[in-house]
């Protein structure tokens, strides 16, 4: 798909709206319930949680892999799956990048682009933030079309609350970057935006 050479923006009235409601909630909730998380699992916990989550997500990585034609990335994800999930006790340990074996990361809004989608108008989602009409397309596709969502009811729970804490410690992990964009540019949502 053709990269555009402009911005997309014609709701920006609306988005403008939702980038001030996920501010406040960022700055009631989000923020200090992952500040308070980044201090009480501080290293190994912290650290378990987010390699548990990330290979979790890996079975969704190869299913659009193999989506994108992409059958070398969806082997490596593989191997990295089966290498953690076995060795690294469900993944709480990453043993395929001490391995060298790194992930390909990939989602259904890459599909999309692959598939020759164009990335469409800029929308600023509830709690996600800025996006475009084809990541936030891929997001809701991601989520359906996961293989862990086979998973019995107490597994994927579990799974969930694994994803929810890893983006609570991302938010920990940049909230220096995050708080710039947000708190200490002069126009937050141009600034979302543009990055």
């Amino acid at each position: 798909a053709p990269i555009p050479d402009g911005i997309n923006d014609p709701g920006e009235a609306g988005n403008r709206k939702m980038h001030e409601i996920n501010k406040k909630l960022d700055k009631a909730i989000l923020k200090p319930a992952s500040h308070a998380y980044g201090v009480v699992t501080k290293g190994p916990i912290s650290r378990g949680v987010e390699n548990f989550a990330n290979n979790l997500s890996l079975p969704g990585m190869v299913l659009n892999d193999l989506l994108q034609f992409k059958l070398g990335a969806a082997l490596q994800n593989t191997a990295r799956f089966a290498m953690n999930s076995t060795f690294g006790l469900g993944g709480l340990i990453d043993v395929a990048t001490q391995n060298k074996l790194t992930v390909r990361p990939t989602d259904f809004g890459e599909t999309l682009y692959v598939w020759g989608f164009p990335e469409g108008r800029f929308v600023e989602l509830p709690v996600f933030g800025a996006n475009t009409e084809r990541s936030a397309v891929g997001l809701a596709v991601d989520f359906v079309i996961n293989p862990t969502n086979l998973l019995s009811k107490a597994q994927r729970n579990i799974g969930t609350t694994a994803k929810i804490l890893k983006k609570a410690g991302d938010r920990d992990k940049y909230t220096g970057l995050v708080d710039s964009v947000l708190y200490g540019s002069e126009d937050s949502y141009a600034q979302s935006r543009l990055l």
